[in-house]
C-alpha cells in the first residue's frame, strides 16, 4: 500500500461477505487494491478473517472506515449471515477496530455497481428496450439467493435490498407442483432460495431422482453441473434444465413486482458457469410467460453480469460517498 513518507495512507476497507468466502480489498484514494478471497469455514468468527486479511495486505495504511456487504438481513448495523454462523455487529466491530464500520446487504452493494458496468462486464441474455429512468432489478444464485432494486431518484439512485430469495417458491407445472412437494416434505416452507442456490441445486437433485427413478450417485452442486455440462448424467440435465426454468419463473415474478423496465441483471456465482445452457434453456418463456403481461417482459433485456468481484464496483461507489464530503472539505 501506498504512504506518504512515514504517514500511512488513509484506506477504507471493503468487503463482500457470503456464505462461502469473504472477499476483502482496501480502497486508498481512488485506488482499490487486490480483491483477497478467503473461506468463510476457515474461521470461526468475522474478526478473524479480517485479522488473516489484514496481516498479509494491511501494512502501510491507516483504515479510517470499512464497508461490509454482508449476504443476511441487516438491521441496526447488524447482520447475521443466512448460510453461515457469523454475526457481523457494526457497532460491535467499530468498537474493537477503532473505526466507523457500515453493514448493509450484499446485493445492496451489488446493485450500485450496475451504473458502473462495462461493455466487457455483461453478457445480453435477452435483448430488450430498456426504458430509461425506471428500475432495474439484479438478483443471483450463490451460496443463497439474493435480489435488490436500483430505483432513480433524482440525478441519483437509491436501491431497495430486499430478502426476496425466501420468498415462496413458485409452481407453474404438475411437475413444478411435484417437486416442490418433494421438497415440502423435507423443509416444510420452500422458498425460492431452496432451489436457486448451490444447496438448491442439490435439493432439486435429490426431487428428480426421487420422482423419476433415476439411478445417480449424490453428488455436490458442482458436480451436477459438471456432469450436465459434460451430458454423462441425465438426471444432473433435468436438474440444470429445471434451475433455469425456474429462475426464469423468479426473475419474471421480481421484475413485475419493481417494474424493472430498466433491465434485469443476472449475477451470482452459479450463473457464469453455465452460461450457454442458460441461453438455450426455458429461462427466456418461464420470464415472459405472464399473459396479459407478457408485452411487458419482452421488453425488458437482461444481462449476465460477468465481470469478477462486481459487488466491490458498488462497494467502491459507497466509498466514494464516504469521503467525498471529507475532500470537499479539505479542498
Amino acid at each position: 500500500m501506498e504512504s506518504v513518507g512515514t504517514v500511512a495512507a488513509p484506506a477504507v476497507l471493503l468487503a463482500d461477505i457470503g456464505g462461502t468466502n469473504a472477499r476483502f480489498s482496501l480502497r486508498v484514494g481512488d485506488a482499490l487494491g487486490p480483491v483477497a478471497h478467503l473461506a468463510v469455514a476457515e474461521h470461526p468468527r468475522f474478526i478473524d478473517a479480517l485479522g488473516a486479511f489484514l496481516a498479509q495486505h494491511g501494512s502501510g495504511c491507516r483504515i479510517t472506515a470499512a464497508i461490509l456487504a454482508v449476504a443476511g438481513p441487516t438491521k441496526n448495523g447488524r447482520a447475521e449471515l443466512t448460510n453461515s454462523t457469523w454475526i457481523i455487529d457494526g457497532a460491535e466491530l467499530a468498537a474493537e477496530l477503532g473505526y466507523p464500520v457500515q453493514v448493509v446487504n450484499d446485493f445492496e452493494a451489488l446493485a450500485r455497481a450496475v451504473p458502473a458496468l462495462g461493455p466487457a462486464d455483461v453478457v445480453a441474455l435477452c435483448r430488450g428496450e430498456p426504458l430509461v429512468d425506471t428500475p432495474r432489478l439484479v438478483l443471483g444464485p450463490g451460496t443463497g439467493l439474493g435480489a435488490a432494486c436500483l430505483a432513480p431518484y433524482g440525478d441519483d439512485y437509491v436501491v431497495i435490498a430486499t430478502e426476496a430469495g425466501h420468498v415462496t417458491a413458485p409452481s407453474w407445472s404438475t411437475r413444478t407442483d411435484q417437486v416442490i412437494a418433494v421438497m415440502r416434505q423435507r423443509f416444510g416452507h420452500v422458498s425460492a432460495e431452496r432451489l436457486l442456490s448451490g444447496s438448491g441445486l442439490e435439493n432439486l437433485y435429490q426431487a428428480v431422482i426421487a420422482l423419476d427413478g433415476f439411478k445417480a450417485p449424490a453428488r455436490s452442486a458442482a458436480e451436477i453441473t459438471q456432469a450436465a455440462l459434460d451430458a454423462s448424467c441425465p438426471a444432473s440435465r433435468a436438474t440444470l434444465d429445471l434451475f433455469c426454468a425456474m429462475l426464469g419463473e423468479v426473475a419474471g415474478n421480481l421484475a413485475l413486482s419493481f417494474g424493472a423496465r430498466g433491465g434485469v441483471y443476472v449475477a451470482g456465482g452459479i450463473v457464469p458457469r453455465i452460461a450457454d445452457v442458460l441461453a438455450r434453456s426455458e429461462f427466456r418463456q418461464r420470464f415472459t410467460d405472464r399473459g396479459r403481461m407478457r408485452a411487458y417482459l419482452e421488453a425488458i433485456p437482461i444481462w449476465l453480469v460477468v465481470c469478477a468481484d462486481c459487488t466491490f464496483l458498488g462497494l467502491q461507489a459507497m466509498a466514494a460517498r464516504l469521503v467525498a464530503p471529507r475532500s470537499k472539505v479539505a479542498a
